[in-house]
């Protein structure tokens, strides 16, 4: 590979990629969903933006901006009214798709709309995208897209580094013979799901002859698989295992204050009828739960003191250079406003309208 012929180049600054003020339009993750019953209403900052969140009665989310337009009041001091949200201080109440339907001492309230954003569950986990209109579905694994899935909430974390380093471990193939000792030559293919989806996936064959490796070999024909689905540059899900035994793990991530990372590990696999289908799935999930320790451990203390500039790309790192131009193509916004931090091309422009979802929890 000419490392000169790429059309990253390590000189260049980045109009997205590690860009503290910067991320990608898309779905990020808000809370769990157990964490939001139906009734309750929930202040939430992400990507430096202050929001409500709650629940109607019908269980629809409702996602607005968090202060109310006639003075000020936080929307979260106030109630939900069958699927309607009243603000606590003068009574005003807003209906789910943003509009001031009752203000107390008025007969006809004034034309009035708060900002709403467009909100669904997967995973086990509320969503939000970041601009008016979804232009894509919400991050799904590849293997298991029109599958029911049972998951697990892993854990918690925040990282001193951008989410997009976070990503890039998970292609970074010299550290996973480094760090983990892998015994596989990674060399992974790129796959472009969609312009806000990219797939990398390892098949080349263990070559180690240890006993252990030669016995799993009896259970399975072809190469273990490795593969990464990114969604929106800061979520991952990593795929791992022989074709017969494949495990699921979602890292999703968003920009924090200061450049952080902040994210949510979930396990996923798909569900198993009848009790037996149960008892294999919390099998299969905590065996994940050790497959995800596995390419933890080492990595923590990495991520929380790295910083991050790649200043002199070897052959190796031809992933994560088609990673970063993979970032770069997507629409920007800008930390706190949410606002365009440059334009799409002119033929990405009519391209609103075309995302559906059926908005339920999985």
């Amino acid at each position: 590979m000419n490392l000169n012929s790429q059309t990253f180049s390590s000189n260049r600054k980045t109009k997205i990629f590690n860009n503290p003020e910067r991320f990608t339009e898309g779905w990020y993750w808000v809370i769990p969903s157990q964490n939001l019953r139906v009734g309750e209403v929930k202040p939430v900052t992400i990507l430096g933006r202050e929001l409500v969140i709650y629940r109607g009665k019908d269980k629809r989310l409702v996602t607005f901006d968090a202060y109310c337009p006639h003075m000020g009041a936080h929307l979260a001091e106030g109630k939900v009214e069958g699927n309607a949200l009243r603000c606590f201080f003068h009574h005003w109440k807003f209906d789910a798709e943003g509009m001031c339907v009752n203000i107390p001492c008025l007969d006809t309230p004034p034309s009035l709309k708060l900002q709403t954003w467009p909100t669904a569950e997967k995973y086990g986990m509320i969503w939000v995208w970041t601009g008016e209109i979804p232009q894509q579905p919400l991050p799904f694994v590849p293997e298991l897209e029109d599958k029911e899935c049972d998951v697990a909430i892993h854990s918690h974390f925040l990282m001193n580094c951008h989410p997009n380093v976070v990503m890039i471990n998970a292609i970074d193939a010299q550290h996973l013979n480094t760090v983990h000792k892998l015994p596989v030559e990674i060399i992974f293919e790129r796959q472009e799901l969609n312009e806000n989806a990219i797939i990398f996936t390892n098949t080349t064959p263990i070559k180690n002859d240890s006993f252990f490796i030669k016995l799993i070999r009896l259970f399975y024909k072809n190469a273990i698989t490795y593969s990464v689905c990114y969604w929106y540059g800061s979520i991952n899900i990593v795929t791992f295992g022989p074709d017969f035994f494949h495990v699921h793990m979602m890292f999703a991530v968003r920009l924090h204050e200061g450049g952080k990372a902040e994210g949510q590990i979930l396990l996923i696999t798909k569900k198993r009828k009848g009790f037996f289908g149960w008892l294999c799935n919390r099998i299969v999930l905590w065996l994940t739960k050790i497959a995800g320790k596995f390419f933890l451990m080492g990595d923590i203390k990495v991520v929380q003191t790295i910083q991050f500039d790649l200043k002199t790309p070897i052959k190796a790192d031809h992933s994560i250079m088609q990673f970063i131009n993979h970032v770069e193509k997507q629409q920007s916004l800008m930390w706190g406003t949410w606002q365009e931090g440059r334009s799409r091309d002119v033929e990405n422009k009519p391209k609103r309208e075309r995302w559906q979802d059926k908005m339920s929890n999985d």
